[in-house]
Protein backbone atom coordinates (compact mmCIF):
# COMPACT_ATOMS: atom_id res chain seq x y z
CA UNK A 1 0.00 0.00 0.00
CA UNK A 2 1.05 3.66 -0.47
CA UNK A 3 2.27 5.16 2.39
CA UNK A 4 3.50 8.80 3.80
CA UNK A 5 6.44 8.30 5.89
CA UNK A 6 8.16 11.30 7.79
CA UNK A 7 12.20 10.77 8.12
CA UNK A 8 13.70 13.85 9.14
CA UNK A 9 12.91 17.62 9.34
CA UNK A 10 11.58 18.31 5.74
CA UNK A 11 11.51 14.59 4.89
CA UNK A 12 8.29 13.41 4.11
CA UNK A 13 8.45 10.74 1.41
CA UNK A 14 5.19 8.45 -0.19
CA UNK A 15 6.63 5.42 0.14
CA UNK A 16 5.31 1.13 -0.48
CA UNK A 17 4.82 -0.50 2.55
CA UNK A 18 3.11 -4.06 3.57
CA UNK A 19 -0.45 -3.53 4.47
CA UNK A 20 -0.89 -3.39 7.95
CA UNK A 21 -2.43 -7.15 9.79
CA UNK A 22 -4.53 -8.27 12.39
CA UNK A 23 -2.35 -8.77 15.38
CA UNK A 24 -4.73 -8.64 18.68
CA UNK A 25 -8.64 -9.84 18.96
CA UNK A 26 -9.06 -6.10 19.45
CA UNK A 27 -7.45 -4.99 16.38
CA UNK A 28 -9.65 -3.11 13.37
CA UNK A 29 -8.39 -2.73 9.80
CA UNK A 30 -9.28 0.55 8.44
CA UNK A 31 -9.02 1.88 4.89
CA UNK A 32 -8.67 5.50 4.91
CA UNK A 33 -10.48 7.55 2.94
CA UNK A 34 -9.76 11.07 4.09
CA UNK A 35 -6.68 12.27 6.38
CA UNK A 36 -6.49 15.50 7.90
CA UNK A 37 -3.22 17.94 7.95
CA UNK A 38 -2.86 18.81 11.78
CA UNK A 39 -0.59 21.96 12.95
CA UNK A 40 1.33 19.74 15.19
CA UNK A 41 2.50 17.49 12.06
CA UNK A 42 3.78 20.58 10.16
CA UNK A 43 5.31 21.60 13.42
CA UNK A 44 7.23 18.58 13.65
CA UNK A 45 8.02 18.38 9.53
CA UNK A 46 9.66 22.51 9.98
CA UNK A 47 11.33 21.54 13.15
CA UNK A 48 11.96 18.44 14.95
CA UNK A 49 11.49 15.63 12.89
CA UNK A 50 10.04 12.14 13.54
CA UNK A 51 9.38 10.55 17.55
CA UNK A 52 10.29 7.93 14.95
CA UNK A 53 11.97 8.17 12.06
CA UNK A 54 10.33 6.32 8.78
CA UNK A 55 6.94 5.75 10.68
CA UNK A 56 3.78 6.79 8.92
CA UNK A 57 2.55 10.41 9.69
CA UNK A 58 -0.97 11.31 10.54
CA UNK A 59 -3.77 10.82 13.01
CA UNK A 60 -6.94 12.54 11.47
CA UNK A 61 -9.07 10.02 9.74
CA UNK A 62 -12.28 8.33 8.37
CA UNK A 63 -12.48 5.41 6.60
CA UNK A 64 -14.80 2.37 6.24
CA UNK A 65 -14.09 -1.31 7.98
CA UNK A 66 -12.52 -3.93 6.44
CA UNK A 67 -10.95 -6.29 8.84
CA UNK A 68 -11.86 -6.65 12.47
CA UNK A 69 -10.15 -9.11 15.19
CA UNK A 70 -12.21 -12.24 16.55
CA UNK A 71 -12.45 -10.47 19.63
CA UNK A 72 -14.45 -6.79 18.30
CA UNK A 73 -18.12 -6.79 19.33
CA UNK A 74 -19.08 -3.32 18.54
CA UNK A 75 -17.78 -3.21 15.12
CA UNK A 76 -17.95 -4.68 11.47
CA UNK A 77 -17.11 -4.87 8.06
CA UNK A 78 -18.21 -1.71 6.30
CA UNK A 79 -19.24 0.25 9.16
CA UNK A 80 -17.90 3.62 8.90
CA UNK A 81 -15.48 5.38 11.32
CA UNK A 82 -13.53 8.10 12.96
CA UNK A 83 -10.39 6.99 14.72
CA UNK A 84 -9.65 8.39 18.28
CA UNK A 85 -5.78 8.99 17.95
CA UNK A 86 -4.80 8.57 21.70
CA UNK A 87 -3.35 5.34 22.76
CA UNK A 88 -1.27 4.47 26.07
CA UNK A 89 1.22 2.01 26.88
CA UNK A 90 -0.27 1.50 29.86
CA UNK A 91 -2.01 2.13 32.92
CA UNK A 92 -0.58 4.86 35.62
CA UNK A 93 -2.92 6.80 38.08
CA UNK A 94 -4.94 9.46 35.64
CA UNK A 95 -5.12 6.45 33.39
CA UNK A 96 -7.02 4.72 36.27
CA UNK A 97 -9.04 7.99 37.30
CA UNK A 98 -10.35 8.11 34.08
CA UNK A 99 -8.29 11.51 33.45
CA UNK A 100 -6.78 10.07 29.80
CA UNK A 101 -5.59 13.45 29.00
CA UNK A 102 -3.23 13.56 31.74
CA UNK A 103 -1.61 10.17 32.02
CA UNK A 104 2.06 10.09 31.79
CA UNK A 105 1.41 7.05 28.82
CA UNK A 106 -0.43 9.20 26.44
CA UNK A 107 1.02 9.16 22.95
CA UNK A 108 -0.67 9.95 19.81
CA UNK A 109 -0.52 7.37 16.89
CA UNK A 110 1.61 8.14 14.41
CA UNK A 111 4.62 8.63 17.20
CA UNK A 112 4.99 4.80 17.97
CA UNK A 113 2.72 3.12 15.96
CA UNK A 114 2.04 4.03 12.11
CA UNK A 115 -0.73 7.04 11.45
CA UNK A 116 -3.17 7.49 8.75
CA UNK A 117 -1.73 8.97 5.53
CA UNK A 118 -1.40 5.55 4.03
CA UNK A 119 -4.50 3.29 2.56
CA UNK A 120 -5.11 1.55 5.37
CA UNK A 121 -4.48 2.03 9.27
CA UNK A 122 -4.72 -0.60 12.16
CA UNK A 123 -6.53 1.00 15.24
CA UNK A 124 -7.57 -1.02 18.70
CA UNK A 125 -11.84 -1.05 18.40
CA UNK A 126 -12.11 1.10 21.29
CA UNK A 127 -10.36 3.91 19.26
CA UNK A 128 -12.61 3.76 16.63
CA UNK A 129 -15.97 6.09 16.72
CA UNK A 130 -19.32 4.85 14.24
CA UNK A 131 -20.17 7.71 11.85
CA UNK A 132 -24.06 8.07 10.26
CA UNK A 133 -24.38 7.34 6.59
CA UNK A 134 -25.20 11.19 6.02
CA UNK A 135 -22.02 12.30 7.30
CA UNK A 136 -19.37 12.46 4.67
CA UNK A 137 -15.98 11.00 5.15
CA UNK A 138 -14.00 14.51 4.21
CA UNK A 139 -16.12 16.03 7.40
CA UNK A 140 -15.67 12.83 9.69
CA UNK A 141 -11.79 13.63 9.15
CA UNK A 142 -12.10 16.70 11.03
CA UNK A 143 -13.68 15.56 14.26
CA UNK A 144 -10.63 14.84 15.90
CA UNK A 145 -9.50 18.26 15.80
CA UNK A 146 -13.11 18.83 16.55
CA UNK A 147 -12.55 16.86 19.81
CA UNK A 148 -9.49 18.99 20.71
CA UNK A 149 -11.79 22.17 20.82
CA UNK A 150 -14.46 20.44 23.08
CA UNK A 151 -11.87 19.08 24.94
CA UNK A 152 -10.70 22.84 25.75
CA UNK A 153 -14.23 24.68 25.91
CA UNK A 154 -14.88 21.54 28.56
CA UNK A 155 -12.54 22.93 30.93
CA UNK A 156 -13.78 26.36 30.66
CA UNK A 157 -17.28 28.11 32.80
CA UNK A 158 -18.16 29.25 29.40
CA UNK A 159 -21.71 29.81 29.02
CA UNK A 160 -24.19 31.92 26.69
CA UNK A 161 -23.93 35.17 26.29
CA UNK A 162 -20.15 35.53 27.08
CA UNK A 163 -17.72 37.57 24.76
CA UNK A 164 -15.56 35.33 23.46
CA UNK A 165 -11.81 36.31 21.69
CA UNK A 166 -10.15 33.44 19.55
CA UNK A 167 -5.96 34.13 19.03
CA UNK A 168 -4.79 32.89 15.87
CA UNK A 169 -8.53 32.55 14.74
CA UNK A 170 -7.65 31.37 10.76
CA UNK A 171 -6.09 28.36 11.16
CA UNK A 172 -8.51 25.30 11.10
CA UNK A 173 -8.30 24.90 15.30
CA UNK A 174 -9.09 28.64 15.62
CA UNK A 175 -11.77 28.18 12.97
CA UNK A 176 -13.58 25.39 14.67
CA UNK A 177 -13.37 27.40 17.88
CA UNK A 178 -15.43 29.86 16.14
CA UNK A 179 -17.98 27.60 15.15
CA UNK A 180 -18.08 25.72 18.46
CA UNK A 181 -18.49 29.04 20.31
CA UNK A 182 -21.83 29.87 18.17
CA UNK A 183 -23.11 26.79 18.93
CA UNK A 184 -22.06 27.21 22.69
CA UNK A 185 -24.07 30.80 22.65
CA UNK A 186 -21.53 33.36 22.74
CA UNK A 187 -22.57 36.72 22.45
CA UNK A 188 -19.31 37.96 20.61
CA UNK A 189 -16.96 36.40 18.99
CA UNK A 190 -13.90 38.49 18.17
CA UNK A 191 -11.20 36.90 15.66
CA UNK A 192 -7.85 37.90 16.30
CA UNK A 193 -4.90 37.08 13.17
CA UNK A 194 -2.32 38.77 10.89
CA UNK A 195 -3.79 37.79 7.50
CA UNK A 196 -7.03 39.54 6.24
CA UNK A 197 -7.80 36.34 4.12
CA UNK A 198 -7.86 34.26 7.11
CA UNK A 199 -10.40 36.94 8.90
CA UNK A 200 -12.17 36.50 6.05
CA UNK A 201 -12.53 32.86 6.48
CA UNK A 202 -13.20 33.93 10.89
CA UNK A 203 -16.33 36.29 9.35
CA UNK A 204 -17.53 33.18 7.21
CA UNK A 205 -16.89 30.82 10.33
CA UNK A 206 -19.41 33.05 12.25
CA UNK A 207 -16.91 35.72 13.64
CA UNK A 208 -18.57 38.72 14.32
CA UNK A 209 -15.86 41.02 14.90
CA UNK A 210 -11.85 40.99 13.25
CA UNK A 211 -9.05 42.48 14.43
CA UNK A 212 -5.65 42.14 12.50
CA UNK A 213 -2.90 42.07 15.09
CA UNK A 214 -0.27 43.22 12.69
CA UNK A 215 -2.01 46.54 11.38
CA UNK A 216 -4.36 47.68 14.58
CA UNK A 217 -3.51 47.52 18.33
CA UNK A 218 -5.23 44.75 19.91
CA UNK A 219 -5.64 46.08 23.09
CA UNK A 220 -7.47 49.60 21.89
CA UNK A 221 -9.54 47.20 19.19
CA UNK A 222 -10.74 45.13 21.79
CA UNK A 223 -11.62 47.61 24.25
CA UNK A 224 -13.81 49.39 21.52
CA UNK A 225 -15.70 46.37 21.06
CA UNK A 226 -16.41 45.23 24.74
CA UNK A 227 -16.60 48.71 25.90
CA UNK A 228 -13.43 48.16 27.66
CA UNK A 229 -14.57 45.26 29.73
CA UNK A 230 -12.89 42.56 27.23
CA UNK A 231 -13.36 39.28 26.99
CA UNK A 232 -15.35 36.34 29.56
CA UNK A 233 -12.89 33.77 27.78
CA UNK A 234 -9.94 34.28 25.70
CA UNK A 235 -8.38 30.96 23.55
CA UNK A 236 -5.24 31.31 22.66
CA UNK A 237 -4.99 29.03 18.84
CA UNK A 238 -2.54 30.41 17.27
CA UNK A 239 0.43 27.50 19.21
CA UNK A 240 2.31 30.92 18.80
CA UNK A 241 5.24 31.63 21.89
CA UNK A 242 4.29 35.56 20.89
CA UNK A 243 0.89 35.06 21.22
CA UNK A 244 0.91 33.13 24.14
CA UNK A 245 2.52 35.34 26.44
CA UNK A 246 -0.03 38.37 24.80
CA UNK A 247 -3.22 36.88 25.63
CA UNK A 248 -4.03 37.62 29.28
CA UNK A 249 -4.30 41.18 28.39
CA UNK A 250 -7.52 40.08 26.62
CA UNK A 251 -9.50 38.89 28.96
CA UNK A 252 -12.28 40.48 31.35
CA UNK A 253 -11.29 40.76 35.17
CA UNK A 254 -11.93 37.43 36.09
CA UNK A 255 -12.16 36.43 32.91
CA UNK A 256 -10.92 33.47 31.54
CA UNK A 257 -7.58 32.07 29.42
CA UNK A 258 -7.90 28.64 27.45
CA UNK A 259 -4.38 28.08 25.84
CA UNK A 260 -5.29 25.36 22.57
CA UNK A 261 -2.46 25.99 20.92
CA UNK A 262 1.23 24.63 21.11
CA UNK A 263 3.85 26.54 21.06
CA UNK A 264 7.11 24.47 20.37
CA UNK A 265 8.81 27.62 21.64
CA UNK A 266 9.88 28.92 24.91
CA UNK A 267 7.22 31.33 26.19
CA UNK A 268 8.64 34.92 28.05
CA UNK A 269 6.11 36.66 29.22
CA UNK A 270 6.51 40.68 29.71
CA UNK A 271 5.59 41.89 33.13
CA UNK A 272 2.58 43.98 31.66
CA UNK A 273 1.23 40.24 30.51
CA UNK A 274 2.18 38.75 33.94
CA UNK A 275 0.92 40.95 35.54
CA UNK A 276 -2.86 40.77 34.21
CA UNK A 277 -3.22 37.41 34.88
CA UNK A 278 -2.54 38.66 38.77
CA UNK A 279 -4.73 41.72 38.43
CA UNK A 280 -7.07 41.28 36.63
CA UNK A 281 -7.72 37.62 38.77
CA UNK A 282 -7.76 35.36 35.45
CA UNK A 283 -7.96 31.46 35.27
CA UNK A 284 -5.63 29.96 33.45
CA UNK A 285 -6.24 26.65 32.38
CA UNK A 286 -4.37 24.61 29.89
CA UNK A 287 -5.45 21.81 28.05
CA UNK A 288 -4.73 18.83 26.01
CA UNK A 289 -5.56 16.07 23.79
CA UNK A 290 -9.53 15.28 23.32
CA UNK A 291 -10.34 12.60 25.66
CA UNK A 292 -12.44 12.19 28.82
CA UNK A 293 -13.99 9.33 30.06
CA UNK A 294 -16.15 6.84 29.31
CA UNK A 295 -13.46 6.58 26.59
CA UNK A 296 -12.89 8.36 23.79
CA UNK A 297 -15.45 10.27 25.85
CA UNK A 298 -18.38 13.17 25.10
CA UNK A 299 -16.04 15.21 23.21
CA UNK A 300 -16.45 12.24 20.23
CA UNK A 301 -20.23 11.46 20.59
CA UNK A 302 -20.71 15.55 20.79
CA UNK A 303 -18.38 15.73 17.46
CA UNK A 304 -20.09 13.78 15.50
CA UNK A 305 -23.86 14.62 16.86
CA UNK A 306 -23.56 18.67 15.88
CA UNK A 307 -21.79 17.63 12.69
CA UNK A 308 -24.06 15.52 11.41
CA UNK A 309 -26.78 18.14 12.34
CA UNK A 310 -24.59 20.64 10.31
CA UNK A 311 -24.51 23.05 13.36
CA UNK A 312 -20.33 22.18 12.88
CA UNK A 313 -20.18 23.07 8.89
CA UNK A 314 -16.20 21.54 8.33
CA UNK A 315 -16.14 22.48 4.61
CA UNK A 316 -16.27 25.89 5.61
CA UNK A 317 -12.95 25.45 6.92
CA UNK A 318 -11.42 22.69 4.39
CA UNK A 319 -9.72 24.03 1.52
CA UNK A 320 -7.15 21.60 -0.01
CA UNK A 321 -8.06 17.83 -1.60
CA UNK A 322 -5.02 16.11 -2.66
CA UNK A 323 -3.54 12.58 -3.22
CA UNK A 324 -0.86 10.98 -0.81
CA UNK A 325 1.78 12.00 -3.70
CA UNK A 326 1.51 16.29 -2.58
CA UNK A 327 1.66 15.42 1.05
CA UNK A 328 5.14 16.92 0.94
CA UNK A 329 3.99 20.03 -1.67
CA UNK A 330 1.10 20.39 1.02
CA UNK A 331 3.31 20.75 3.79
CA UNK A 332 6.04 22.92 2.15
CA UNK A 333 3.10 25.46 1.39
CA UNK A 334 1.51 25.55 4.96
CA UNK A 335 5.26 25.80 6.83
CA UNK A 336 6.44 28.66 3.95
CA UNK A 337 3.11 30.22 4.08
CA UNK A 338 3.01 30.19 0.25
CA UNK A 339 -0.74 29.47 0.33
CA UNK A 340 -4.02 29.86 1.93
CA UNK A 341 -4.76 26.85 3.34
CA UNK A 342 -7.66 25.85 6.16
CA UNK A 343 -7.67 22.57 6.56
CA UNK A 344 -5.74 19.89 3.71
CA UNK A 345 -6.96 16.80 3.67
CA UNK A 346 -5.19 13.84 1.93
CA UNK A 347 -7.55 11.39 0.20
CA UNK A 348 -5.97 8.18 -0.94
CA UNK A 349 -7.86 7.23 -3.69
CA UNK A 350 -7.29 10.15 -5.36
Amino acid sequence: MKAVNFYGARDLRLEEIPEPKIKGDTDVIVQVKAAGVCGSDTSKYAKFGPHTVGMTLGHEFAGVVVEVGRGVKNLALGDRVTGCPALFDGEDYFYLKGEFARSDNLHAMSAKVPGCFADFVNMPAQNLVKIPDSLDYQSASMIEPSTVVLHGFYRTSFTVGDDVVIVGAGGSIGLLCIQWARVWGARHIIAIDVDDRKLEMCIQNGADKTINAAKENVLEVLAEYTHGLNADLVIEAAGSAITASQVFAYAKKGGEVLLLGIPYADVHVERFYFEKIMRSELKVLGSWSCVSAPFPGKEWQNSVHFFNKKAIRPELIITHRLPLVKAPDIFNAIVDRTELVGKALLLPEL
